[in-house]
Parts: C-alpha cells; structure tokens; sequence
C-alpha cells in the first residue's frame, strides 16, 4: 500500500498530501512492507510536529559490565599542537536559522607527501555580524613532533563562508591529493600543485554552479574504474533566508515547546550531482544521465564511496536528515539505482526516518563485509546495520548493545579499533543544535561528551572513564576525522568544535602486548589515491575488511591508509583488491609497520 503523509511548504505555509515510499520504491519486499505497516502510526504521529526525526524511545536497560580492561584511553592535545583557532558557525547563544546549526568536517590529509598526516579544517561565518577577522579554513602541516604549523596563507586556502564538507582525491593523477569543499554559496575544488600550495580550479574543471545551493556530504570516487575520480556531491536543502520562518513560526520551528530554529522538515530538499572526470581537469554533469538526480526527497548529508554489495564497483550511501538516507547502487554503466529502501539502509528495523548524519564504515562482526554505523538526534539510538556480502542489511542497533545510549545528538562517527585488539569498535562525537534550550531543558545541554563502545566480539558496551579524560569533556561538536597522525601505531582522532578550537585526542595506547599493521596504497593504473581499493587481513583467526574512501564520518576524511588492529598476532595475509578490480596477495606480512604497496 502507498505510505502517505501531509508535506509542509515553509515559504507559504500550506499543507498538501503526499505518497512518497511506493512510488520511489516499487520493488519493497515483504520485510520492508511489514516494518513500515507498523510504523505507519508512529509516524502520523510525529513526523510533521516537529523539524527533526527522532523516534523518542527510551534506553535500553544497561548490562552489567564486562569488567575487561580497556588498554587505552584519550586525552585533548590540541592547545600543545597549536590548534588554537575557534570554528565560528554562526551564533552562540542562539541560533536562527538551520544554517547555523550544522557545522563542518575535517581532514586528515598528507599534502606534502612526506608521510605524515597534515590537517585541513574547515569553517563557518556569521549572518547578522561582520565576517570575523582570521575565521577562515585553515591547513595545519604536520611538524612530526606533535605539533602543527598554519600554512593556510601560503598554501593559497584562506577562504570565509559556510564551509560545509570536504572530500580528498588525486583528481588530476600527478600524485598529490586535491580538495574539493561543500558550501552554502558555491562549492570549491582545489588543485593541489605539488609545490606546498593550491589552486583555485572551480571554473576551470566546470563545476560552477549558477545558482545558490546547499552543499552537504561530496566524495571522490572512480565510478567506472577508467582510472581517474568522479565526484558526488550531495545537497542538504533549499534555503533562502529571506523565506524561512522565525523560530516558533510553526510546527517545524518547534522542539518539546521551545521555539527553534526551523527545519529540516518543512523546508524543500534538493537533488544530489554526479560529475564525471573526463580528464584534463575537466568534469561533466552527468547527474540526469546517470539516475542519481532522478532521487529526490530527502535531505543529504555525509557520503560514503564503498562496495557495499561486494560485487568490485564503487556505490554511494548517503546518510539523510530526518527521511529515509539513500544507496545509490553502481550499475557498472554510469548508472546508479536507489535502493535504500529494499536493501534496508533507507530507514531503522521499526520503518522509521531517523536524523542521519555522520557515518562509520567497517567490518565490526568481522566476516569481510563492510558494515554501517550511523548517528541520530537525541532521544533515539545511533543505529549499525550488518551487511550479509549482497548489500542487504539489518538493523542489529539493539542486539549489539547500542540501544543503552539514546541521550546525544551524534555527529561524526568510525568504526575502527581504538585498542588493536583486533575487535573494531564505535566512536562517535556529538553536540546539540539549539543552544538556547538549555536553559529551558537542560537535559538537553549545548555541549555534550563522546561516545565510546568497545567491541566485545558481536556485541559492544559503553565506556566512560575507562576511555580517558578526553571522552567525558563536552562539547558541540559535529566533524571527526580518524588517523594515526603520530605514526605510531593507533588510531587518534580531530574533531570540530563549534564556537570553539578543535580537539586533537591523541591515543595513549602503550606499546606491547599488542600487535598493529597500517596499509598505504598508491595506484598506478587505478587512480592514484587508490580510493575504492579494498584490504582484507586475516590474522589469528579473524578476517577483517576495509576500503579507501574519501570522505566518512560526519563531512570529513579520514587517514587515506588503511589500519588494522592484530591484537596478539604477530603477521597477517593480506589481500588487496584494486580499484580497477584486480587482487594482489602478500602473505605473512609482519606486524608493527607502515606497509606501503604500489599497485602492480
């Protein structure tokens, strides 16, 4: 049967019915239609009551801990790094409109070539003040020593506006990653020059846009494995600020009796781009062509480049705000179809729209699948979806442990072994929306903690102290970026913090009892980033896969290499399955190194 709703326009206030599900998913099977048969109810409940999905459900009862001991622990280094700049995101009591309220990513990107993570930051601005003078995005090149140097002015990136996501590739194949940035206003794709600075190449590669568009999550990927990187760039919302209403001004500028900043829901979404390289620095919109701007009606955020369905060619899940998220499925001939839905990453197990917004990729049961963590707004759970190697998923959020933490709103997010037991874990940073509640509901503080869960095989629990100082200490944050910047073998992470510098958790994992192995791939016939290329390690039993993607997260990149945590195994094989789809085998790699591997 059709799933219908009422669809609220914000610039004249009318209400006008809507069948939205059966018409853009005509192959729902009868699992689907089972879930959304019961939540039918739920959702004419809510769904136009407020801006933002949520699913308001009560915690899980929490278990009696494991008592394990976790091995490591974070703690904020930041200020001794010398990340000292606050991100400014417009204001920071209150907060008018949708647009201040999302935030930016990160990256963790080696501009240089030296082998040592740099770090590129981005930033907002403000609406009814004058631009803040040095608010800008900002590269940090990597001293080596702990520390970070500004090199924004002489690398050519100062730039003012509502930077929104940033994706890294080697567009151009000369062997240096290139950036190409989100905004609200007109996105931006710098080339880098090899030489410590980068050029402005937006009108040169065709990607001006005429119009004002909202930028959400972009990701470099090579959707017909020629050799060179596409580029998907999905859009949040239309806004125009002389339309939206005031908070208060309806429905959805509403949150549990307090006026707030309007949307998403109420405002109209916007359709997603793909770009085709067609070398010589140039791109080609092949959105129509290809089926992905055909997907409309839901509001885009961070996107993940991954083969999700195991059959060697790049897909695109996109995470979307308070409506069923997407799957655009690789066809193998420029074609994508949207298959959220049937595949059972479009809404959670109960057929409910959840707020998404960051994403984790990886193999957390460790069968050689890539699996799905996605974060949500407060009052329902961040939810992981298992992948069965055919791209079909289930919903195992409360099976696994994670239905106990349902207080944050969550931002960006990893699966990644914090500890190299061997048994990726979850971590997910957080940070409200409205400022102003607090002080009305202040169960529902500004800034808020992170989440850690760690992995006790198939199942996780959450840790507080045991994850060091750093997790407890709150904040509004919303990117994340997840490397090994000391090179020292485990996983650190950055992260944005509105209305404040970032935070650069260093993990104090000490050395021995332990083993660990990093894998930096470089292509040759592929593109040269090796984005889409896959490493499966087996090691002491386990298998565990992982891909090269350019961006994840909330709007952010992580470490290009690719880290496996060994636990007590001292070598792994490793499989490596190129981005043009060929395998290399390297077995008994010993443990406790950077491996680089060039493709053959």
């Amino acid at each position: 049967m059709p799933f219908t709703g009422n669809s609220f326009d914000a610039t004249t206030g009318a209400k006008t019915p809507q069948t939205t599900l059966a018409p853009r998913y005509p192959n729902l099977t009868m699992r689907v239609l089972i879930r959304l048969a019961a939540a039918v109810a739920g959702v004419a409940v809510i769904a136009w009551t407020q801006g933002v999905s949520s699913r308001v459900v009560k915690p899980q009862p929490r278990g009696k801990a494991s008592g394990l001991p976790f091995r490591t622990g974070f703690v904020d280094v930041a200020a001794e790094a010398g990340l000292t700049h606050p991100v400014i995101y417009g204001g920071d009591q209150v907060k008018q409109y949708i647009l201040e309220t999302v935030g930016c990513g990160v990256a963790w990107i080696d501009y240089d070539r030296d082998d040592w993570l740099d770090l590129f930051l981005l930033n907002g601005t403000r609406i009814d003040a004058a631009p803040v003078p040095g608010v800008t995005n900002r590269l940090y090149r990597n001293e080596r020593n702990g520390k970070f140097a500004d090199v924004t002015e002489k690398a050519g990136l100062a730039h003012q506006g509502w930077a929104g996501s940033v994706t890294a590739g080697d567009y151009d194949n000369n062997g240096y990653p290139d950036l190409f940035i989100t905004q609200y206003g007109q996105n931006l794709l710098y080339r880098n020059n090899g030489d410590g600075t980068f050029t402005d190449t937006t009108a040169a590669a065709g990607l001006l846009r005429p119009e004002t568009r909202w930028g959400g999550g972009a990701a470099f990927a090579d959707i017909d494995r020629d050799g060179d990187l596409d580029l998907f760039v999905a859009n949040y919302l239309i806004f125009d600020i002389k339309r939206v209403p005031k908070p208060g001004q309806s429905g959805n500028c509403n949150w549990k009796g307090v006026p707030v900043n309007c949307g998403p829901r109420g405002l109209p979404p916007d359709r997603h781009q793909l770009y085709r390289n067609d070398g010589g620095g140039k791109f080609t919109d092949i959105s129509a062509a290809s089926g992905v701007g055909k997907a409309g009606g839901s509001y885009g955020m961070t996107v993940v480049p991954a083969d999700l369905d195991g059959d060697g060619w790049t897909d695109f899940f996109v995470a979307c705000d308070s409506t069923p998220s997407f799957f655009f499925r690789n066809n193998h001939d420029g074609t994508f179809s949207e298959s959220g839905l049937e595949r059972g990453i479009a809404l959670n197990e109960d057929g409910m729209e959840q707020a998404g917004m960051g994403v984790g990729v990886g193999d957390y049961n460790l069968d050689g699948h890539l699996d799905i963590f996605k974060t949500h707004f407060a009052d329902d759970t961040n939810v992981l979806y298992r992948n069965d190697g055919k791209g079909n998923f289930d919903d195992v959020t409360i099976q696994s442990g994670l239905g106990v933490e349902t207080r944050y709103i969550g931002w960006g997010a990893a699966i990644t072994d914090l500890d190299n037991d061997g048994l990726p874990d979850l971590f997910a940073v957080t940070g409200n929306v409205y400022p102003e509640i607090e002080k009305r509901l202040p169960a529902y503080p500004w800034r808020t903690p992170r989440v850690v869960f760690r992995s006790l095989g198939l199942r996780f629990e959450e840790l507080f102290d045991e994850a060091g100082p750093a997790i407890a200490q709150p904040h509004a944050s919303r990117g994340a970026a997840f490397g090994d910047y000391d090179n020292d073998g485990d996983i650190d992470a950055v992260m944005v913090n509105l209305g404040e510098p970032p935070s650069l958790l260093r993990n104090q994992l000490p050395a021995g009892g332990v083993h660990w192995l990093t894998v930096a791939l470089e292509g040759t016939r592929s593109n040269r980033s090796a984005i889409g290329a896959r490493v499966t390690a087996r090691y002491g039993g386990k298998v565990q896969a992982q891909e090269v993607a350019s961006q994840g997260s909330f709007y952010s990149v992580n470490d290009p290499r690719l880290h496996f945590g060994l636990g007590a195994a001292a070598v792994a094989d490793l499989e490596i399955r190129w981005p043009d789809g060929r395998v290399q085998r390297l077995p008994q790699v010993k443990a406790g190194q950077i491996l680089a591997v060039k493709e053959p």
